[in-house]
């Protein structure tokens, strides 16, 4: 019986070691992430949250985090959280959007595809669009 002890115990503590690295992961990379939409953003007022928007007008994204920036130059920036799940927004994978309609929409589902391998990554879906103008 004794034998069994001492293996479940290692692994007991491997575990509780491993989840404390993750969790000193998550917490270093939510405050690059805060850091990278700090810069990001700088200079910039945030508005009043809209639910949709005309994705003619915004040519550009960036991704930080959970987060998608549409830009329509320097000076007016719409953002986005989604909320978590699209795990490919990190790595950079294609964002792949299912919408009703001509525009982009709180609620409108979101999906990260592989470039490489053309496989799903994750999925999730908009949050409110908030404007940062220059003031």
């Amino acid at each position: 019986m004794y034998r069994f002890l001492l293996p479940a115990a290692l692994l007991i503590g491997g575990t509780a070691a491993l989840s404390a690295d993750t969790k000193a992961y998550e917490a270093h990379q939510a405050a690059q992430d805060k850091a990278e939409l700090d810069k990001q953003l700088a200079g910039l007022v945030p508005g009043k949250p809209q639910t949709c928007i005309d994705p003619i007008r915004y040519r550009d994204t960036t991704r930080v985090g959970d987060t998608i920036l549409y830009k329509n130059g320097r000076d007016d920036i719409m953002r986005t959280d989604t909320g978590g799940g699209c795990f490919g927004l990190r790595r950079g994978d294609a964002i792949v959007t299912k919408t009703f309609g001509s525009q982009l929409c709180r609620g409108d589902i979101v999906h990260t595809v592989d470039l490489a391998s053309h496989i799903p990554s994750g999925s999730c879906s908009f949050g409110d669009f908030i404007p940062y103008r220059k003031p």
